[in-house]
């Protein structure tokens, strides 16, 4: 879409354009010129003020691409197949000369970014969360720390970094399975990178999991606040330190669950978890002995064996 110069209404020049909303307004008379502009580049931005901006044309820089996605690669086996016979054994050439002038940094970073964008796709992270992770492991390439460690861990370590990073809730036996690592060398090298860059990050709260784990076993919001009133008093008991923020999320579901009659097994919050039922009882145990909640259950218990025995008189009237 062309962009107009003047306002074919009053005849003025002085348009200013509207990124939010995509359209070229008039500050005179207030006439929308133009609108559904959904090109915000300098190119365009730079005909309505009069300066010339040099913009730049093709994809946007990532992390999660080994060269940033600056790099022009020959191209892929299968399309230069396709071309003639003396195109094709220039093409391979060039494209074995390619890959011999590359560093070993660069071919490390290619298959890096490779197998974290397959994690991070496993594990469903944010695009945040994936450059994070990225540029936490360029660091430690650069700086040599990925010796004597499997690309695969260090890859599981950074991703697990940039999640605590962002209060991503994801648990060590999560990112063992999407990665598979073993659960021990996976926080083994995360403590590793912790110490040699100096991040600071915060211990993971048991509330982070209370919406996603309540989310998978179709919890309602009442039982998920519950939840966080149940971990809340657990924390003035300081009954959360010391033990996984996973299981003590899990099992402040479980209770809250049962005082809802939203009933789940300690199987089907124990998987959706990534925990043992041994866990959820231990911790279920815990909290009902410290705060107090056996007799709330007891008495929730008796309510909703009431409520069936009035139904099923009723429907023998």
């Amino acid at each position: 879409m062309s962009l107009a110069k003047k306002c074919p209404d009053c005849g003025s020049s002085h348009l200013y354009y509207d990124d939010q909303k995509g359209e070229v307004i008039c500050n005179d008379c207030g006439l929308v010129v133009e609108e559904k502009i959904v090109d915000t580049s300098q190119e365009m931005q730079g005909s309505f003020d009069g300066e010339e901006k040099k913009g730049r044309g093709g994809a946007p820089l990532s992390d999660q691409k080994f060269d940033k996605g600056l790099t022009t690669n020959v191209g892929e086996i299968s399309d230069i197949y396709k071309l003639k016979t003396d195109e094709t054994r220039k093409f391979l050439r060039l494209k074995k000369w390619q890959e011999r002038v590359s560093t070993s940094i660069e071919r490390n970073l290619r298959l890096a970014m490779s197998e974290l964008r397959r994690v991070a796709s496993f594990l469903n992270l944010p695009p945040v969360v994936r450059d994070e992770a990225s540029r936490i492991y360029n660091f430690v390439l650069q700086r040599g720390l990925v010796r004597g460690r499997s690309m695969e861990s260090v890859i599981a370590a950074c991703i697990y970094s940039a999640c605590r990073s962002y209060n991503i809730p994801r648990t060590l036996d999560e990112i063992s399975n999407a990665s598979d690592v073993e659960r021990k060398e996976i926080g083994r090298t995360y403590r590793f990178i912790v110490r040699k860059m100096g991040i600071k990050s915060t211990p993971s709260s048991p509330k982070d999991y209370i919406s996603r784990f309540a989310n998978v076993l179709h919890l309602s919001p009442k039982t998920q606040n519950e939840a966080i009133k149940i971990l809340g008093k657990a924390e003035n008991s300081e009954l959360t330190s010391g033990r996984g923020p996973a299981g003590i999320a899990a099992a402040a579901l479980y209770v809250a669950a049962l005082l809802n009659d939203e009933k789940k097994t300690q199987r089907e919050v124990a998987d959706v978890a990534g925990i043992t039922e041994v866990t959820i009882r231990n911790r279920y145990k815990e909290l009902l002995d410290r705060l107090d909640l056996e007799e709330k259950i007891k008495i929730k218990e008796a309510e909703t064996k009431l409520e069936k025995e009035k139904g099923a008189k009723k429907k023998k009237e």
